[in-house]
């Protein structure tokens, strides 16, 4: 173990990799080692995107892409402005790595699979001089004791001594709890990017199943949400889910993951779902209700949301009593269910919290009062919805806390 360098960067993620890549390539004379606890590096990086890695997001406005994060959006507009998600496709292209864009606007590599950009990033620390050393946990960090003096890091026992350290460890309690016996204020972490468990015999057995526009409010709050929904079997996951839980993180935490929420299934307006109701009786008066569901309904979901109405399945448009032409209108609208509790989002576990945002200068990611000390990614009080957006701040947190460190 080297117990000189010149730059310490605790964590071998997205952050990390980018920005010991980034400050070894602007100044390959440096001494730069990562420092990572587990047994092998860029782990988030190899599960996202269900083993595709969603590299980013081809949003190329830095004042759009902003409104993709509930913590963050104000202080990321800057830092995108220098490095955004053009800026990242460029530096992958440039390293042999070429991405594709899907309908949705996430990016990932052409190959489909996460080891392309794993082994991208480690052929380029490699390159760069980078040494990655794991199973090398960091147990006590102090600061220079005098201006010009080291930081000094404990790792696995050994003193390390580094000129400037860099903390991207993620959602680390320990980086946390050092970070906070030196003064740095800590917002306390919660979890974001979960689904919703939720049990009710509407969605019993319908696994899979999912519709492509619907608009979710949480009860009792200003929380809602639009977009594809899919139920599992834990619940309700998908883009609209993940939306809500993203932005209601902290409000959500507070209420112990105990809450209503309201569905409308259909996406569109209630007045359009009154006039199309209408319309059947007109153009499909003598076809069963059940068999001519709203179009973006699937025939097993719609089969189930009618029998909460309780109407019979040989029931006719022109059949159908006032009061259950109500009571299908509010089922279609306003269907309810009660949420208890939450579970991760396949293996992407994302927290909101970290290092309060206004301990940080942006235009170099260093952590204000401490000389010396840089942070990027999840130690942040950042986050963002499902997309390619938690990558997109690793990378552009990276690359500038890289080149300052690089240059200073």
């Amino acid at each position: 173990m080297m117990k000189q360098v010149d730059i310490a960067i605790i964590g071998g993620g997205a952050a990390g990799f980018f920005a010991a890549i980034t400050a070894a390539e602007a100044n390959p004379s440096l001494r730069l080692v990562i420092f990572e606890r587990g047994r092998d590096v860029l782990e988030k990086v190899r599960i996202s995107g269900g083993g595709r890695c969603n590299v980013t997001h081809a949003c190329y406005d830095p004042t759009e892409l902003i409104n993709f994060y509930p913590r963050g959006k104000k202080e990321l507009l800057g830092p995108f402005m220098r490095f955004a998600p053009g800026d990242t496709i460029e530096w992958f292209t440039q390293r042999g790595v070429r991405l594709k864009t899907e309908e949705d606007g996430r990016m990932f590599p052409v190959t489909d699979q996460s080891g392309t950009i794993v082994h991208c990033l480690l052929e380029a620390a490699a390159r760069a001089g980078v040494k990655v050393m794991t199973q090398s946990r960091v147990e006590h960090l102090s600061p220079p004791k005098s201006e010009g003096a080291s930081w000094r890091l404990t790792v696995n026992g050994q003193a390390v001594m580094a000129h400037k350290v860099m903390l991207a460890s993620g959602s680390s309690t320990g980086v946390w709890k050092m970070l906070a016996s030196m003064g740095v204020a800590i917002i306390d972490a919660v979890p974001s990017l979960f689904t919703f468990n939720i049990k009710d015999a509407r969605i019993q057995g319908l696994l899979g199943i999912s519709v492509p526009d619907a608009s979710v409010t949480v009860g009792d709050s200003d929380l809602a949400a639009y977009g594809p929904l899919l139920i599992t079997h834990w619940g309700f996951s998908g883009p609209a889910i993940l939306k809500l839980s993203a932005w209601g993180a902290r409000e959500l935490a507070t209420r112990n993951y105990q809450f209503t929420i309201t569905i409308n299934w259909t996406g569109s307006v209630p007045e359009a779902v009154l006039t199309w109701m209408s319309g059947q009786r007109i153009n499909a008066p003598k076809k069963t209700v059940v068999n001519s569901s709203w179009p973006t309904i699937p025939a097993r979901l719609w089969q189930r949301l009618l029998e909460k109405t309780g109407i019979p399945t040989n029931r006719t448009w022109t059949e159908l009593r006032k009061e259950e032409e109500q009571a299908l209108y509010l089922e279609l609208t306003a269907s309810t269910f009660r949420v208890n509790g939450k579970s991760t989002f396949k293996e992407e576990f994302v927290t909101a919290g970290g290092i309060d945002l206004k301990e940080i200068d942006f235009r170099r990611f260093a952590v204000r009062s401490l000389p010396g000390l840089y942070a990027a990614g999840e130690v942040l009080n950042i986050d963002a919805i499902t997309g390619g957006f938690n990558f997109q701040a690793a990378w552009t947190g990276g690359w500038l806390a890289g080149k300052a460190m690089a240059g200073e």
